[in-house]
């Protein structure tokens, strides 16, 4: 299932890539939807910017097939070029060029001039524009951001791929990109980003979980939340050390794991209403003469499910795994 209107603007189909021995990118199928937000969230290794480059032409699959905006990533991969627009991980423009000399030389790759499309870049950068005369290697990493993403943009892509477009860049920074990016939506491109970053993962239409080159699950951001199977309490005590260690002891524990200033824990049973659980947790917790205790039903985060995957790559038929839509 996609989101969006039309025919997809991405599928790819049982996609591999190896390089020797090692698997990248395991076998993945999916499809995303003209006009989607979509998100691929993964931490770093997981398989990402493989899969990116297999669907933007810079590398070639071992094995399986994907089209973009209806042209084959192989065989089509020349007329594609000039539709798709990229923005890497790593900052990838001339270092010492100035903002405006990166934008024109990479307009000029396209046959366009900022002028032409200064209509498409404008809300970007006019941010920028103040120092335009400054070198890229000067830049913080949130103009960086923004310059890179202008240069994506300048020729007019149909589909805009990114590749953890906010790592390393402040909080606020990253917020504006979002918003950027909700802009660009809005205005009918096709986005596909990857983010290690889980809070990320709220603001696309769709997510995918990806973990050693595989998909985990595909779907929106609540319904992959929903699919949590199990209460989630969390549990705090002053001394965190030691409270790690007990709830690891503790005969009922599925799972237990940091979380920011608390721990995340879940119960192996899953029958009955969730408040005993976690009182029987306290009682337990109590009685090994740990003080302080506080234990509470929280709701889950997309992270969770993330972890709570990662034990389990393999989805039921139907329920967003590795080879579903």
């Amino acid at each position: 299932m996609t989101s969006g209107s039309g025919a997809p603007a991405v599928v790819a189909e049982e996609l591999s890539k190896h390089f020797g021995q090692t698997v990248a990118v395991d076998r993945v199928s999916l499809a995303i939807g003209t006009g989607e937000l979509f998100g691929l969230i993964g931490s770093d290794g997981s398989g990402k910017t493989s899969l990116f480059r297999m669907l933007t032409t810079l590398i070639l699959p071992t094995s399986g097939k994907a089209t973009v905006l209806g042209r084959d990533v192989v065989k089509e991969l020349w007329s594609l070029r000039q539709r798709v627009g990229y923005m890497a991980g790593r900052f990838s423009l001339y270092p010492d060029l100035s903002i405006e000399e990166n934008l024109r030389f990479f307009a000029s790759v396209f046959g366009t001039t900022i002028e032409k499309e200064f209509a498409q870049i404008e809300p970007i950068y006019v941010q920028i524009a103040p120092f335009k005369d400054r070198r890229a290697s000067a830049l913080s990493g949130g103009m960086k951001q923004k310059l890179a993403l202008c240069c994506a943009l300048v020729h007019r892509p149909e589909i805009l791929f990114l590749d953890e477009p906010t790592t390393g860049v402040d909080a606020v920074s990253r917020r504006e990109f979002w918003d950027l990016l909700a802009a660009l939506k809005a205005s009918g491109l096709t986005i596909v980003v990857s983010t290690p970053y889980m809070d990320e993962a709220v603001r696309c239409d769709r997510v995918a979980l990806m973990q050693h080159g595989r998909i985990l699950a595909i779907d929106t951001p609540d319904a992959v939340t929903r699919s949590f199977d199990r209460p989630m309490f969390t549990v705090r005590a002053a001394d965190r050390h030691r409270l790690l260690h007990l709830v690891r002891q503790y005969p009922g524990t599925n799972s237990v794991y940091p979380f920011g200033e608390v721990l995340h824990y879940t119960d192996r049973r899953t029958d009955g209403p969730a408040a005993p659980l976690g009182q029987a947790l306290a009682a337990f917790l109590g009685s090994q003469g740990l003080a302080g205790v506080e234990v509470q039903q929280a709701e889950p985060t997309i992270e969770d499910v993330f972890i709570a995957r990662m034990g389990a790559p393999e989805a039921p038929p139907g329920t967003g795994g590795s080879h579903a839509a």
